[in-house]
C-alpha cells in the first residue's frame, strides 16, 4: 500500500484572498463547447472498460466520490493506490476525461456520524483534502467538497449550514494550496434549495470556493431549471457582487422510474438527457453531469438502478445513442444564443464553430411546425438517434419541432 503524509513544505506559493477568484493557474472551467463540459457520475475506480465507453460516447468528465473512510484507515496514513483512485486518475487523464472529486463522506476515525461536526474531524477531513488534492495536482481537477449536504442521507444526524460551512472553510484554503490547477467546488446541494444556500452564503462560502455545484433533480423536464439558475444567479450576486462565481450542473439525471412514480421508456429517458446537457449549454453552465452513467442494478422497479445510460452489464440503453450523436454530430460548436420563436415552449439553440452554424432544435409540447429565422440555404437534420436527411428551403425553413431534438448542420 502507498501512503502520502503532509508536512508544511511547499514548492509553490499561493495567494489566496476573499473576492479574487481561483488561485492563479487554475484550469478554469470548459467554454461551452461541446463536448468539452458533458459528463457522467460514476461509481468504479481503477480502469475498466467503461472509461473506454465514455469516451467513445465523447463525454469529457466524470464525477466520483472520493471517499475519505476508504482512503484513510490509519489516522494520518492515506491508501489512494490501494483504493483505486491512481489507477482511475491515470485511466482519465490519459484519455482525456477530466476529473470532479467528491472529497465526501465520514471517517469512523474521528466521527460517529455521517458528517464531520468536531474540531479533530475537520482538520483531520482537511488533511485527507490537501493530501489529495496534493497527490493529483496539475490535472485541473474539480475539488468537491461532500455530496448532498443539505440532506439527512448524507449529513446526520440532521444537515447543518453551520457545520458544512466550518468544514468547507477549513478545507477549501489547503485544497487550493496544494493544488493551484484545481477548482474547489461547493455545496453540490440535492435539488437547488434557496433558502438553504442562501443561509451558506450568508455564513461566507461564496468566499472560499470557486464554483458553486447544485443537483437540479426534479420529475419535470430538464427546461423548467431555467428559472431556478436564473434565481440561483440574483442570489449569488446579492452576497458576492465583486466576484464571478459559476453554476454547475454536478449530478442530474432521470431514471426509468421517475421522481413521481411515473416510468419512463428508453426513448424519453434519452430526449431528458439529450435536452439537460442543451438547456444548460444554454443557460451557460459550463460542466452537466447526468447521473448515472451505468445502472446500479438490474431491478426494474428500483429507481437507483435504472438511472443509467448503459444497462449494468454496459449494454448501451438510448440514453448512451443519444449522448454519443449530440457529441459527434455537435462536436467543436460552441453556444451561441437562443433564437426567438415566440412560443416558449419551443427551443431553437445556436451553435456557431468557425463560419458554420448548427442549431439544435425541439419543443416541450406536442410536435408541431415551427420557423427558424435563417436565410435560405441547406441543411442536413440529425435526428436525436443519428437518423439523417438533408434539406433546403429559398425563404424561411419550416420544420417539425418534436419533443425529441433534431440537429441542423446549417450550409451542408
Amino acid at each position: 500500500m502507498k501512503t502520502c503524509t503532509l508536512g508544511c513544505s511547499l514548492l509553490f506559493l499561493v495567494v489566496v484572498g476573499c473576492g479574487l477568484g481561483p488561485a492563479f493557474g487554475a484550469e478554469p472551467l470548459p467554454n461551452l463547447v461541446i463536448p468539452d463540459g458533458l459528463g457522467v457520475n460514476i461509481h468504479f475506480t481503477g480502469q475498466p472498460r467503461d472509461l473506454d465507453l465514455i469516451r467513445q460516447a465523447g463525454l469529457r468528465f466524470i464525477r466520483m466520490d472520493l471517499a475519505w473512510g476508504g482512503v484513510e484507515r490509519q489516522k494520518g496514513v492515506y491508501g489512494f493506490d490501494r483504493a483505486g483512485y491512481d489507477d482511475l486518475t491515470k485511466g482519465c487523464v490519459d484519455r482525456g476525461i477530466r476529473i470532479l472529486y467528491i472529497l465526501d463522506y465520514s471517517n469512523r476515525l474521528y466521527e460517529e456520524d455521517r458528517s464531520v461536526r468536531t474540531p479533530e474531524g475537520r482538520a483531520a477531513f482537511a488533511a485527507f483534502a490537501e493530501a489529495a488534492a496534493n497527490r493529483y495536482r496539475g490535472h485541473g481537477i474539480l475539488w468537491e467538497i461532500w455530496n448532498e449536504p443539505n440532506i439527512q442521507q448524507f449529513w446526520r444526524p440532521q444537515p447543518s449550514v453551520e457545520d458544512y460551512c466550518a468544514l468547507v472553510r477549513q478545507a477549501a484554503p489547503q485544497i487550493r494550496a496544494a493544488d493551484p490547477s484545481g477548482l474547489v467546488v461547493a455545496p453540490a446541494t440535492s435539488g437547488i434549495p434557496m433558502d438553504w444556500l442562501e443561509a451558506c452564503f450568508k455564513e461566507g462560502l461564496l468566499e472560499w470556493i470557486d464554483v458553486v455545484s447544485v443537483h437540479p433533480y426534479r420529475p419535470q423536464a430538464p427546461e423548467t431549471v431555467i428559472a431556478d439558475y436564473e434565481r440561483l444567479r440574483r442570489l449569488i450576486k446579492q452576497y458576492a457582487p465583486d466576484k464571478k462565481v459559476p453554476i454547475i450542473s454536478g449530478e442530474w439525471g432521470y431514471s426509468n422510474v421517475n421522481w413521481d412514480k411515473r416510468p419512463l421508456t428508453d426513448e424519453q429517458q434519452a430526449r431528458y438527457l439529450a435536452r439537460m446537457y442543451l438547456t444548460n449549454l444554454s443557460q451557460r453552465v459550463a460542466v452537466n453531469i447526468w447521473y448515472d452513467w451505468k445502472n446500479d442494478g438490474t431491478d426494474p422497479q428500483e429507481r437507483e438502478h435504472n438511472f443509467g445510460t448503459v444497462e449494468h452489464d454496459l449494454r448501451p440503453k438510448t440514453a448512451y445513442e443519444a449522448a454519443k450523436v449530440l457529441t459527434e454530430t455537435l462536436g467543436g460548436f460552441s453556444f451561441d444564443k437562443r433564437l426567438d420563436l415566440a412560443n416558449p415552449a419551443d427551443f431553437a439553440l445556436q451553435f456557431v464553430k468557425g463560419d458554420r452554424q448548427a442549431i439544435a432544435v425541439w419543443t416541450t409540447g406536442e410536435a408541431h411546425e415551427v420557423t427558424l429565422p435563417v436565410q435560405a440555404g441547406r441543411a442536413v437534420v440529425v435526428d436525436m438517434l443519428g437518423g439523417r436527411r438533408e434539406t433546403s428551403w429559398t425563404q424561411c425553413l419550416r420544420i417539425e419541432a418534436r419533443p425529441n431534438p433534431q440537429y441542423l448542420l446549417v450550409g451542408e
